[in-house]
């Protein structure tokens, strides 16, 4: 997907609070605290147990906002406190869109960027249980319905930096079966939620921001996202096409120029722990503030 250009003026001047329509998938990782604190200002105080902390990502389509259609993907540091509550603080903000990032930069106070979203849909076939059963139905030319295919939506992220561009990540999503009773039927039951995120402490934004999403929309839980870290020109692609946590950090190590992708790597590759669908999302972001941690 091309990344999208605007004009001088923005719709982001109409009024507040900023109002963003799509859908979503809101991933939590179980983060090291000692990974996340490399992104979190000293100032803040990590919520954590036994040496973790919650991490993970906001991947959204936007149909609608003030900055038009566009992707955007979060990667969540972790969770700070904001007694007697907590808030987020993101570790890198990716965007399609020119517009969203400056914006992002100039007045949240994000650590935006620009970035192509590359979307294909796959087949995902699921593993087959050894059995005798399985083996009679293969033989009479019979596929057990348990065990169709399903599709699934593998998207790559590009962040470009003036005239180069360097590869993100690559994200797989496991959807339900297209044309399904789960698909046409449930999509999770109505809510409304509040996620509150820290910002700024950016070369754009140096002083602390407070920002609130209010969100409401539908949902439900869904497998969670594979994500993988592309290969590296220097690095032999494995059989499998992807990379793992341990071949990543032996590559991006050869350069100290690469410890902070490296990282965001850690964060990326950490452990999934739950995912959440957001479907006929309305997300709006209230004006930020200026804060003083305490």
């Amino acid at each position: 997907m091309a990344v999208s250009e605007s004009g001088s003026s923005s719709s982001y001047d109409a009024g507040l609070p900023w109002v963003f329509k799509g859908s979503a998938l809101y991933q939590l990782h179980l983060v090291k605290a000692e990974t996340a604190r490399a992104f979190i200002p000293k100032e803040f105080r990590l919520v954590e147990a036994f040496g973790y902390n919650l991490g993970g990502l906001f991947l959204a389509h936007y149909d609608d906002s003030p900055a038009g259609v566009f992707d955007e993907l979060v990667v969540i540091a972790g969770i700070v406190w904001n007694l007697p509550t907590s808030c987020a603080w993101a570790a890198r903000v990716l965007v399609n869109s020119h517009e969203a990032c400056k914006h992002g930069r100039k007045y949240v106070g994000l650590p935006s960027h620009v970035a192509t979203f590359s979307k294909q849909r796959v087949e995902i076939m699921p593993e087959k249980p050894k059995s005798k059963y399985n083996h009679l139905l293969t033989m009479m030319g019979v596929e057990n319905n348990i065990h169709r295919r399903k599709e699934g939506m593998e998207i790559q992220v590009t962040e470009i930096n003036d005239s180069c561009s360097t590869a993100f990540c690559n994200i797989n999503l496991k959807t339900a079966e297209p044309g399904s009773k789960l698909t046409r039927q449930w999509r999770g039951p109505p809510i409304r939620m509040s996620l509150p995120s820290f910002s700024g402490h950016t070369e754009h934004h140096p002083q602390f921001l407070k920002y609130s999403c209010d969100i409401e929309c539908r949902i439900r839980p869904v497998p969670p996202a594979k994500i993988s870290k592309p290969p590296t020109p220097s690095h032999d692609q494995s059989s499998s096409g992807e990379m793992g946590a341990v071949e990543i950090l032996n590559v991006e190590n050869s350069s100290d120029s690469d410890e902070h992708n490296r990282k965001i790597s850690l964060l990326l590759l950490s452990k999934p722990i739950l995912a959440l669908e957001f479907s006929s999302m309305q997300l709006k972001v209230g004006a930020p503030r200026i804060v003083e941690p305490r």
